[in-house]
């Protein structure tokens, strides 16, 4: 990334996706039902759709949750570190790095429905991603066995879904607002820079 592409919006949208991080590393203080209630998966949908590129919009998020699942791993769960992460870290960035590509796919107009059909389809893909690799490194995998681990995820799910929709108000109705106030922040059609 050259400097001189990277603008004020590109820091306001980083900084966005910084604070929502850190937010991550609250959610784990509320174990139990809050567990998968996080803002990791708006944060994704939010890069995809506001950091323009190839590079950028993945390397951000995927930079956050790293950063973030270091302190989680070892001051927060260190019995379940293996190696520096926890088990079967790939699969969760796979899905993340889906969700921030449906996020680029999906979120190229942001309003309500598309919103609402990105936290849908993160939701969507964080399940399958995720059990997929469950299955795969425990294995175990054959198709009763994903079937049991979709259905036991459920719970998980509608909670990642739903702090993916709280989030994502959140992000994406603020970005907007701010948006609509201050002209520079808005991306032009054909504008190339991150």
């Amino acid at each position: 990334m050259l400097i001189h592409k990277f603008n004020a919006r590109t820091a306001i949208v980083l900084l966005i996706i910084l604070i929502v991080a850190a937010l991550r590393l609250l959610s784990f203080y509320g174990i139990g039902p809050l567990t998968m209630f996080t803002p990791v998966g708006a944060m994704a949908l939010f890069a995809g759709a506001y950091f323009k590129g190839r590079i950028i919009p993945f390397l951000f998020p995927l930079l956050t949750l790293f950063i973030s699942d270091i302190v989680v791993s070892f001051f927060v769960f260190p019995q379940l570190r293996t190696g520096i992460l926890y088990s079967g870290w790939q699969w969760t960035y796979l899905a993340f790095a889906l969700i921030t590509l449906s996020g680029k796919l999906i979120l190229r107009n942001v309003n309500l429905q598309t919103v609402v059909l990105a936290v849908l389809a993160a939701t969507f893909i964080h399940w399958i991603v995720s059990d997929l690799g469950m299955c795969i490194q425990e294995n175990q995998f054959s198709g009763s066995v994903y079937f049991e681990k979709l259905v036991s995820a459920l719970p998980f799910e509608l909670r990642f879904m739903a702090g993916t929709a709280l989030y994502g108000a959140i992000l994406f109705g603020g970005f907007e607002l701010l948006s609509a106030r201050y002209a520079w922040l808005r991306l032009k059609y054909n504008d190339t820079t991150v």
